[in-house]
């Protein structure tokens, strides 16, 4: 149950008490004006008294709304407010007054309006029901951090991990609490360095033998468990968690935002920094946009309602031109090799072509190759595998066809390894020993590798059963960070 507290009440005001006292919870307005307190009996809790006085607030709340008409008066309200209730949401209005006492006001609650505009969506909407209830929980934990925020992204991060971390550094920091963006791994994806690195993005790379203890708290996100996806203790003490994919087990964290109705979790973070009034400056705009293309396909996989918004609000603020070089980067050597390993291999059956490269040093380069070769004339689905040491890696991609390819890896390789993935794009990790036994040599390896993945994905390819016989499966069910597929 969300507890709001109303400090003076103006003509706009009033009608903003009307509505807010629909949607349930506990209301208490504190209105200096007796004909206007009059006016809103019956739809509040009222109390006739000065706004700035302590003794007229409950003794709790998680939102309060100065709605006075006079700035100064506001101003003195918040600051009150801001003592009483340190975690609570504020949402202010400037009143009559200039820009000094706006930008004072700013200072001192979460959100600043102006008298006109209190009555838009955007403002209701940030205080109702369920928002206001997230909003208020994650400003609270924010603000409860002792020390530095570690922002985990997961194992060799996407541009939506990636995004997401930046961004929710930006919240942490406009709560006061100082925050790091960190992940393990690598970013090897061409398009990811050129992100991270056109961008100028801040992030920092942890190992195996970093104290963990330097943190003061933990956040998760574009993943949910700590140890799944990543390399952090599976029994870490997790304090955030903002996600977009379905977790495959329990998940705990003090916050918890777990949207699966959603495209990306860069939408998440620019939700909430849009509720919270956190400016994002261009870097972090132009990262959040480009994760939510990429996790969305430029919106044509599994977008929402919320993914074209949160794309509409960030676009002012995205520069255009470096979104245009990150989308366009170069391709290394390495990448050009297995593309061309991948032609030269390929097995085609039908409109479905498998295809083995070998040794690889970059795991990204297996996706690329698989997203060219689906745009080879009559064909609706491919697969590319390699291994780097005892791992067999697998990326597939289809287009046009009815048969889920996250549920056909599942059913391929599950058995010997783990897989999964969404309709269209899917991925695989197979330990090469425990799958394939002890090879003679890197021939007789790369013949039993062969045979086990075309025989085990054509048979699974072939007797799935269409989509119009079964139930597709969560979105982004896999668990697999998206760039690894």
């Amino acid at each position: 149950m969300v507890r709001r507290l109303v400090l003076g009440c103006g003509r706009a005001g009033e009608t903003v008490v009307g509505v807010v006292s629909t949607w349930g919870g506990d209301l208490r307005a504190v209105v200096p004006d007796e004909a206007r307190a009059e006016s809103i009996e019956g739809t509040a809790t009222v109390v006739h008294g000065d706004p700035t006085d302590p003794e007229t607030y409950p003794e709790s709340v998680d939102v309060v709304l100065v709605l006075g008409e006079d700035g100064e008066r506001n101003l003195a309200a918040a600051r009150q407010a801001r003592e009483s209730f340190p975690d609570a949401l504020i949402v202010a209005c400037g009143g009559r007054e200039g820009p000094d006492v706006v930008g004072e006001l700013g200072e001192v609650a979460d959100r600043v309006v102006d008298a006109r505009a209190l009555l838009t969506d955007h403002l209701l909407d940030s205080v109702t029901g369920e928002n206001a209830q997230r909003v208020c929980r994650l400003l609270h934990v924010l603000r409860d951090i002792d020390g530095r925020l570690a922002v985990v992204m997961h194992d060799n991060p996407d541009p939506d991990a990636i995004a997401s971390g930046v961004a929710m550094c930006r919240l942490a920091e406009a709560t006061g609490t100082d925050a790091e963006a960190c992940y393990y791994g690598d970013i090897s994806h061409q398009e990811n360095r050129a992100m991270v690195n056109l961008l100028d993005l801040d992030l920092r790379t942890l190992g195996p033998d970093d104290d963990l203890g330097q943190f003061g708290g933990f956040a998760l996100v574009d993943h949910a468990r700590p140890s799944i996806n990543d390399q952090l203790p599976e029994e870490l003490h997790v304090d955030i968690v903002v996600d977009h994919h379905p977790p495959r087990g329990p998940v705990q964290g003090r916050y918890q935002d777990i949207r699966t109705d959603v495209g990306s979790t860069s939408t998440l973070l620019t939700d909430h920094c849009h509720r919270l009034g956190v400016r994002l400056d261009e870097s972090v705009a132009t990262a959040l946009l480009y994760g939510i293309q990429i996790d969305t396909n430029e919106f044509r996989r599994e977008a929402s309602r919320l993914d074209f918004e949160a794309a509409a609000r960030l676009l002012p603020y995205v520069d255009e031109a470096v979104l245009d070089r990150i989308e366009s980067p170069s391709v290394d050597g390495e990448t050009l090799d297995t593309l061309s390993r991948a032609i030269e291999n390929r097995e085609v059956r039908g409109s479905v072509i498998v295809t083995g490269v070998g040794s690889i040093s970059d795991r990204d380069a297996l996706p690329q190759a698989a997203d060219k070769l689906l745009t080879m004339s009559g064909i609706t689905c491919t697969l590319v595998y390699g291994f780097i040491d005892d791992t067999t890696y697998v990326s597939a991609r289809a287009r046009g066809t009815d048969v889920d390819l996250g549920e056909t890896l599942r059913a391929a390789f599950n058995q010997i390894g783990s897989a999964g993935g969404h309709a269209d794009m899917a991925g695989a990790q197979i330990p090469v020993t425990q799958a394939f036994g002890e090879c003679v040599d890197e021939a007789e390896r790369d013949e039993a590798i062969r045979d086990i993945i075309t025989d085990r994905f054509f048979d699974a390819w072939y007797e799935r059963p269409r989509d119009s016989d079964v139930v597709t499966p969560p979105r982004g069910s896999s668990g697999l960070p998206y760039d690894r597929e």
